[in-house]
């Protein structure tokens, strides 16, 4: 595009040249050859010095858009700026910036809406939760720094912002900033770049909480590594609080200088693992608490179709919850299944649709099977019998409702006269170790399964 318009520039110089002498041209327009930038149909020439801009714009300005509008098809303006014009523009836009960043570190740069509170625990998250409301309560001293990974849209980003809302609200006088990585990098770029480095010292230098996201970014970015490696010193010696997250462990992360990956690791590393069935549906369930729409208003069989096709993420989870709250608020229907799926279909489009909502007929037939495999009754499997003859096939039993269903644990153990949910959990741990671990109960789970299939 460029040439574009330096093509047009060449055209004008000429015509000039054959206008106002050898002498005068070489004086003024021999010198212009370059192009600063291209702005709404306006080219900017860099000039070699202000008298040589100055006397274009008093004495030749007009003639040159002139021949422009003549040669150009669109409406193309020229102007000229010098060097130091650029640099002063530059330098005003940068400052504005800087001024707008210290504005964010009054706030930290945080959502409010993310808090311990609306965090949802469950076993795929429940250490780096734990890990966090401590790290919070006791900055700088218990997990310094606090490494959290985890695949996108698991709820990293919301529990690190959760630690900085929790110390602003309950400690005034430490000071939080949350920061992308791409950010810091760019902050550091534009900085060096316009010789003003110590405006990126000034931003981080009082700063008792960092909150740095997605620190995987800084891969082969050697400067600003050097750079974050300097500032993590200087933090880590005062004892100042770092929090880092990352979609991979440190010992993956490419292509960062070996010095900063190991710190990384000097104070915890946590990482939060997809949630699982029970998990997504008190997600939702909270979710549903952020709408005008009541709980009561959408079935629980909905919020299982959800949870058992939305699997990935919680960005994904929410998302589709969001387009079925849209759905029933628009059409002002009562959710059904059948209406959930119509509403969902463009989102399931590329999935193998899970429809089992667990009917009592499935449960049963699951029973019968087990029990006939066994020879017992459902009566001696749903009892409080201790005997090795009744507790396996009720493990068995608890284990496939739990597989091939996706039935919720707490769930299973209201089939067991309310057994806990702790029990259900227990009993399906001992059958999967003994699928790894014993030949006989994988020929019973194989042999089991393909009945009830």
């Amino acid at each position: 595009m460029e040439e574009k318009y330096l093509g047009l520039w060449v055209k004008i110089k000429y015509m000039l040249q054959q206008t106002i002498g050898e002498k005068t041209f070489n004086e003024y327009f021999e010198p212009i050859n370059k192009i600063a930038k291209v702005e709404n149909n306006t080219i900017f020439m860099l000039t070699p010095n202000n008298f040589i801009k100055n006397r274009i714009d008093k004495l030749f300005l007009n003639k040159i858009n002139e021949y422009s509008s003549r040669e150009s098809n669109i409406s193309l303006r020229f102007k000229f700026i010098t060097n130091d014009e650029i640099v002063k523009v530059e330098t005003e836009r940068i400052n504005t910036e800087i001024i707008n960043n210290m504005e964010t570190i009054r706030n930290g740069n945080l959502n409010q809406t993310y808090t311990f509170e609306n965090f949802v625990t469950g076993r795929n998250n429940r250490l780096a939760s734990t890990i966090a409301i401590q790290v919070a309560d006791q900055p700088g001293v218990f997990a310094n720094p606090l490494y959290i990974f985890g695949d996108v849209g698991l709820g990293k980003t919301h529990l690190m912002q959760s630690i900085g809302n929790y110390i602003i609200d309950n400690n005034h006088t430490k000071t939080v900033l949350y920061v992308k990585t791409e950010n810091f990098v760019e902050d550091y770029v534009n900085l060096l770049r316009s010789k003003q480095i110590e405006k990126f010292n000034e931003k981080y230098k009082d700063i008792d909480v960092l909150l740095v996201d997605d620190i995987q970014f800084l891969s082969k970015k050697n400067q600003s590594q050097q750079e974050f490696f300097k500032l993590f010193e200087k933090l880590h010696a005062q004892n100042k609080q770092i929090v880092i997250t990352s979609d991979r462990p440190t010992t993956e992360l490419k292509d960062i200088m070996t010095r900063l990956t190991s710190r990384f690791s000097w104070g915890l590393v946590a990482d939060i693992n997809a949630p699982d069935l029970e998990h997504r549906i008190e997600i939702l369930k909270k979710k549903l608490t952020t709408h005008s729409i009541q709980g009561d208003d959408i079935p629980l069989e909905v919020l299982e179709l959800i949870a058992k096709n939305f699997t990935s993420s919680v960005r994904e989870l929410e998302g589709a919850l969001n387009r079925v709250i849209f759905y029933k608020t628009m059409l002002n229907e009562d959710l059904t299944v059948d209406n959930t799926l119509e509403a969902l279909k463009p989102l399931l489009k590329n999935k193998e649709l899970n429809k089992n909502l667990n009917k009592t007929s499935d449960v049963d037939k699951l029973f019968d099977i087990v029990c006939g495999y066994y020879n017992i009754s459902r009566t001696d499997v749903i009892s409080n019998s201790r005997k090795r003859s009744i507790v396996y096939p009720r493990q068995v039993i608890m284990y496939l409702m739990r597989k091939i269903y996706e039935i919720p644990f707490k769930k299973i153990g209201s089939f067991f006269n309310g057994k806990d949910h702790s029990t259900v959990i227990n009993s399906c741990e001992k059958i999967t170790f003994g699928i790894k671990n014993e030949d006989n109960i994988k020929k019973d789970i194989e042999n089991l399964e393909s009945k009830i299939k």
